[in-house]
């Protein structure tokens, strides 16, 4: 049906990995992009003139790129039941409207913390860069601790959309070398997810890699 380009280690890989696994589709993926390299060629730019990954080829030649676009397709167009975005009703709306939420409000500021603390030698870090996204963050996940309180997932009492874009960030987020503040709604909900092998085989991921050496 389609392929993935892109390295297994970019988060937003990881993201179209995720859905394609939870769906029980079972899809090629061919490392792309950082010490792979292919994503600048021109072949690649003609199918993603971003030169990022992933992008997704269809067997019927058409081509996909942004990864929240790609899960959005795959759980409308790929599975009749539509376990992922419920359809009609409250539930419906509520993925949609979590999954929106978490890449506005938390994950540009996940990207930016992982960037400054990860990528960054210890010598170079901007502490109040930091500081600041681990704030933003911790506004983020402080909005979502009632909600985990009340179900087990983020929209509703399955996985959806929004848990695919809000998990995804998790990972990093706990793995990462700094305070967190007490959510135990939040830490238990992070659990359930470590807990899930389609979450713990294209999610957990070590990232060491992209730290530069000191």
């Amino acid at each position: 049906m389609l392929r993935v380009l892109g390295r297994a280690t970019s988060s937003n890989v990881q993201r179209v990995m995720w859905t394609l696994a939870e769906l029980g589709l079972d899809c090629p993926r061919l490392d792309v992009g950082g010490t792979f390299g292919g994503n600048d060629t021109p072949d690649y730019l003609a199918k993603n003139p971003h030169g990022l990954v992933p992008t997704v080829e269809f067997d019927d030649g058409r081509v996909m790129w942004e990864s929240a676009a790609i899960v959005r397709w795959l759980a409308l167009h790929q599975d009749p039941e539509r376990r992922l975005w419920p359809a009609g009703g409250q539930d419906e709306l509520s993925a949609d409207m979590w999954a929106e939420w978490a890449a506005r409000n938390v994950e540009a500021h996940v990207t930016q913390l992982f960037i400054s603390l990860v990528r960054v030698r210890s010598a170079d870090r901007d502490w109040s860069r930091i500081h600041q996204h681990g704030m933003a963050i911790h506004k983020g996940l402080a909005a979502a601790e009632p909600i985990l309180a009340e179900r087990a997932f983020l929209a509703t009492d399955h996985l959806t959309i929004a848990d695919i874009n809000f998990g995804l960030l998790l990972y990093r987020y706990y793995e990462m070398e700094i305070e967190r503040p007490d959510l135990p709604n939040v830490a238990a909900y992070y659990q359930r997810l470590t807990e899930r092998p389609t979450y713990s085989e294209h999610v957990m991921i070590d990232f060491s890699f992209a730290r530069p050496p000191e």
